[in-house]
């Protein structure tokens, strides 16, 4: 066997010493890292960097930025951490005219409200005034101030399934056709409770019912331009799709029979 070095205990008393003092020196940081970083912590939540300083609002055109704060239920001055950003969106979204609401903290101490809202997509009217309807089939309390866009309006609806109906219309034709509905008048027959009737902007009027709207509407443009436009009538597009001059006697002979080819685009 080799001889094995032997190391006295007086030898190694220092080293168990020094061993020791490291601990205890590494366990003093610590706990005056932790001291020093509660205190930090303390003056930090005392001072105003822990306040809601600014709000920030984006998105919005139908709400004023107050109208957005308060149904936020945020407020300045509040610590920044016991606002809570989850529930301040979902308020939001509770809102008719409002489709997304996102809530975020900005840098040091601002909070930052980014909104989505709901597309207004024609103008309801009633009591003498035109009043927005948006996309999700709700009719707004306020009327328009000033010269409206160029959206449909419409005449004898409230909400409920025909506005819901027209609205998820609106929403999947193209723009090129939304865009010619000039007024569209909700006219329900016993045999059609969906019936309307829509006036163009190239002046002939659309009878359909609201079941089949969106789908036969999409092919208006090759429609209206197989007819004279100096002729001006009814296009139905309840059954397949005809068209019927104001005057009989306008009436064209090769335009009394249907023009369903005009369904294939």
């Amino acid at each position: 066997m080799g001889k094995q070095k032997i190391i006295s205990i007086e030898d190694r008393i220092p080293k168990l010493k020094q061993m020791r003092k490291r601990k205890a020196n590494r366990r003093l940081l610590v706990l005056l890292s932790v001291f020093f970083f509660l205190i930090l912590l303390l003056i930090y939540l005392q001072s105003p960097l822990s306040k809601v300083a600014y709000i920030h609002v984006e998105g919005n055109e139908l709400m004023t930025k107050q109208e957005i704060i308060e149904q936020s239920g945020l407020e300045t001055g509040r610590s920044i951490w016991s606002s809570d950003k989850s529930r301040a969106a979902e308020q939001l979204q509770k809102d008719d005219r409002i489709r997304e609401a996102h809530v975020s903290m900005g840098f040091p101490n601002d909070l930052k409200i980014k909104i989505i809202e709901q597309n207004e997509i024609a103008y309801a009217a009633s009591k003498g005034g035109l009043y927005p309807v948006l996309q999700n089939g709700k009719i707004m309390s306020e009327p328009v101030s000033g010269y409206p866009s160029q959206l449909p309006i419409l005449y004898n609806f409230k909400e409920g399934e025909a506005l819901d109906r027209f609205a998820e219309a609106v929403d999947t034709l193209p723009d090129e056709v939304v865009n010619t509905i000039s007024e569209v008048y909700y006219d329900p027959k016993e045999s059609d409770a969906l019936h309307i009737n829509a006036f163009m902007t190239d002046g002939f009027e659309v009878s359909a019912t609201l079941s089949t709207f969106a789908d036969k509407m999409v092919y208006y443009p090759s429609i209206s331009n197989q007819l004279d436009p100096n002729i001006k009538g009814v296009i139905d597009l309840e059954v397949g799709s005809y068209f019927k001059a104001y005057d009989p006697a306008e009436q064209p002979e090769a335009e009394k029979v249907n023009i369903e080819e005009a369904d294939t685009p």
